[in-house]
């Protein structure tokens, strides 16, 4: 039905810089927002940062300043840039999508396998 495929994780050193993608892929008709999530062994699963399909954001306090959401529609992709990374975000970041699909229509929330993240020190 709609599948979200995450890319750009890997190690960094404290202070570098990764930037994830996201694209979704599907019977989509739009996307209303997409976001990131991330989760560490131990602990539940914490937003990250949405963006809307009118540009709105937000994001965890924790990530504030340091990472920015954007969006290509055309591509029906999503990008998080992290910059001054902290070994505190190492964690498994999951891609979020609110779609309206093609067929039927139906409004879903979809998820993608996710991508590891690691801040070394």
């Amino acid at each position: 039905q709609v599948q979200l495929v995450e890319s750009g994780g890997g190690l960094v050193q404290p202070g570098g810089s990764l930037r994830l993608s996201c694209a979704a892929s599907g019977s989509i008709f739009s996307i209303n927002a997409m976001g990131w999530f991330r989760q560490t062994p131990g602990k539940e699963r914490e937003l990250v940062t949405i963006i809307t399909n009118r540009s709105t954001t937000t994001y965890a306090d924790a990530v504030k300043s340091r990472f920015t959401i954007s969006r290509d529609n055309a591509k029906n992709t999503v990008y998080l840039q992290m910059n001054s990374l902290k070994p505190e975000d190492t964690a498994v970041y999951y891609c979020n999508a609110q779609v309206t699909t093609a067929r039927l229509p139906v409004t879903v929330n979809a998820w993608g396998k996710g991508t590891l993240v690691t801040v070394s020190s």
